[in-house]
Protein backbone atom coordinates (compact mmCIF):
# COMPACT_ATOMS: atom_id res chain seq x y z
CA UNK A 1 0.00 0.00 0.00
CA UNK A 2 0.84 3.23 -0.35
CA UNK A 3 -0.43 6.86 1.38
CA UNK A 4 -0.51 9.86 -0.06
CA UNK A 5 -0.69 13.66 1.75
CA UNK A 6 -0.78 16.15 -0.10
CA UNK A 7 -0.92 19.69 1.18
CA UNK A 8 -0.52 23.45 0.05
CA UNK A 9 -3.99 24.89 -0.45
CA UNK A 10 -5.58 27.76 -0.16
CA UNK A 11 -7.21 30.98 -1.01
CA UNK A 12 -5.72 33.24 -3.54
CA UNK A 13 -6.39 36.43 -5.84
CA UNK A 14 -5.89 35.85 -9.63
CA UNK A 15 -2.53 36.00 -10.79
CA UNK A 16 -0.74 34.61 -7.37
CA UNK A 17 1.09 31.34 -6.89
CA UNK A 18 0.76 28.57 -4.62
CA UNK A 19 2.96 25.12 -4.42
CA UNK A 20 1.17 21.54 -3.90
CA UNK A 21 3.08 19.18 -2.24
CA UNK A 22 2.41 15.87 -1.54
CA UNK A 23 4.31 13.27 0.33
CA UNK A 24 4.10 9.44 -0.16
CA UNK A 25 4.72 6.50 2.39
CA UNK A 26 4.55 2.69 2.39
CA UNK A 27 5.42 0.47 -1.02
CA UNK A 28 6.61 3.93 -2.95
CA UNK A 29 9.09 1.32 -4.91
CA UNK A 30 6.01 0.53 -6.80
CA UNK A 31 5.96 3.64 -8.10
CA UNK A 32 5.96 4.85 -11.42
CA UNK A 33 4.28 7.92 -11.81
CA UNK A 34 3.30 10.59 -10.01
CA UNK A 35 1.13 13.60 -10.74
CA UNK A 36 -1.89 16.00 -9.56
CA UNK A 37 -5.46 16.05 -11.21
CA UNK A 38 -8.34 18.73 -10.20
CA UNK A 39 -12.45 18.54 -9.85
CA UNK A 40 -13.30 21.80 -10.85
CA UNK A 41 -16.95 22.95 -9.47
CA UNK A 42 -19.56 20.87 -11.29
CA UNK A 43 -17.33 18.60 -13.42
CA UNK A 44 -15.52 15.81 -13.70
CA UNK A 45 -11.69 15.31 -12.24
CA UNK A 46 -9.26 15.92 -14.66
CA UNK A 47 -5.64 15.63 -15.49
CA UNK A 48 -3.16 18.52 -14.08
CA UNK A 49 0.22 17.15 -14.65
CA UNK A 50 2.46 14.20 -14.26
CA UNK A 51 6.05 13.13 -13.66
CA UNK A 52 7.23 10.05 -14.41
CA UNK A 53 10.39 7.83 -12.54
CA UNK A 54 12.78 9.62 -15.37
CA UNK A 55 11.46 13.02 -14.91
CA UNK A 56 9.12 12.78 -17.61
CA UNK A 57 6.35 14.97 -17.56
CA UNK A 58 3.31 16.08 -19.32
CA UNK A 59 0.69 18.67 -18.23
CA UNK A 60 -2.98 19.46 -19.49
CA UNK A 61 -2.72 22.35 -21.94
CA UNK A 62 -4.93 24.56 -19.68
CA UNK A 63 -1.76 24.87 -17.64
CA UNK A 64 0.96 24.80 -19.81
CA UNK A 65 2.97 27.38 -19.13
CA UNK A 66 1.92 28.45 -15.70
CA UNK A 67 2.33 25.19 -13.70
CA UNK A 68 5.93 22.93 -13.18
CA UNK A 69 5.56 19.42 -11.58
CA UNK A 70 8.60 18.23 -10.07
CA UNK A 71 10.13 15.21 -8.07
CA UNK A 72 12.16 14.44 -5.55
CA UNK A 73 12.49 10.72 -5.81
CA UNK A 74 14.98 10.84 -2.46
CA UNK A 75 11.93 12.02 -0.40
CA UNK A 76 8.88 10.29 -2.05
CA UNK A 77 7.50 13.13 -3.09
CA UNK A 78 6.04 15.11 -5.87
CA UNK A 79 5.39 19.30 -5.81
CA UNK A 80 2.96 21.47 -8.24
CA UNK A 81 3.92 24.86 -8.73
CA UNK A 82 0.94 26.85 -9.92
CA UNK A 83 2.22 30.17 -11.54
CA UNK A 84 -0.40 32.53 -12.81
CA UNK A 85 -3.05 31.41 -11.03
CA UNK A 86 -6.84 32.15 -12.88
CA UNK A 87 -10.36 31.56 -11.44
CA UNK A 88 -10.62 28.53 -13.45
CA UNK A 89 -7.88 26.68 -11.55
CA UNK A 90 -10.09 26.87 -8.38
CA UNK A 91 -10.95 23.18 -7.55
CA UNK A 92 -9.76 20.40 -5.17
CA UNK A 93 -6.57 19.18 -6.56
CA UNK A 94 -5.85 15.36 -5.57
CA UNK A 95 -2.20 13.78 -5.45
CA UNK A 96 -2.23 10.66 -7.59
CA UNK A 97 0.50 7.62 -7.93
CA UNK A 98 0.49 4.72 -10.08
CA UNK A 99 2.62 1.72 -10.84
CA UNK A 100 2.40 -1.80 -11.02
CA UNK A 101 2.44 -4.50 -8.57
CA UNK A 102 3.99 -7.99 -9.93
CA UNK A 103 1.20 -10.12 -11.31
CA UNK A 104 -1.49 -8.08 -9.37
CA UNK A 105 -1.10 -5.34 -12.58
CA UNK A 106 -1.42 -1.37 -12.53
CA UNK A 107 -2.23 0.09 -9.25
CA UNK A 108 -3.26 3.45 -8.75
CA UNK A 109 -3.58 5.59 -5.05
CA UNK A 110 -4.98 8.95 -4.47
CA UNK A 111 -4.02 11.38 -1.52
CA UNK A 112 -6.85 13.74 0.12
CA UNK A 113 -7.78 16.59 -2.26
CA UNK A 114 -6.84 20.14 -1.33
CA UNK A 115 -9.15 23.43 -1.93
CA UNK A 116 -7.29 25.67 -4.56
CA UNK A 117 -9.65 28.67 -4.48
CA UNK A 118 -8.49 31.88 -6.96
CA UNK A 119 -10.78 34.86 -6.58
CA UNK A 120 -10.37 37.91 -9.15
Amino acid sequence: QVQLVGSGGGLVQAGASLRLSCAASGTTSVISVMGWYRQPPGKQRELVATVTNDGSTNYADSVKGRFAISRDNAQNAVYLQMNNLKPEDTAVYWCNAQGSVGTYGKVTFWGQGTQVTVSL
